[in-house]
């Protein structure tokens, strides 16, 4: 039983990219859930990235209302493990 609360994420991605895919990977990974924000499609959505992030540049995201501007995968797996927001997985599982 874990008495650990999923952490609110907001990913502001673009559609096809290599660092958002980068970014959706980690978030897979450790099975969390959170809202991806189109920001090539639907330009309110970049409106609101480069409001809240100060900057222009994506990947962001946002977990639990602090925002991680242009960002990799590998930067944000770090943030989450150092949070203490998930746990380390084994490079190889049973």
């Amino acid at each position: 039983m874990s008495e650990q609360t999923h952490p609110e994420i907001v990913a502001y991605l673009k559609p096809v990219c290599g660092w958002s895919n980068g970014v959706r990977a980690v978030l897979r990974k450790y099975g969390l859930q959170y809202a991806d924000k189109d920001i090539i499609n639907d330009r309110s959505n970049y409106s609101e990235m480069v409001r809240k992030s100060g900057q222009p540049l994506s990947p962001c995201i946002e977990i639990d209302g602090e925002m991680l501007a242009d960002i990799s995968g590998p930067e944000v797996e770090q943030y989450l493990l150092e949070k203490g927001l998930v746990k380390a997985k084994a490079a190889a599982s049973a």
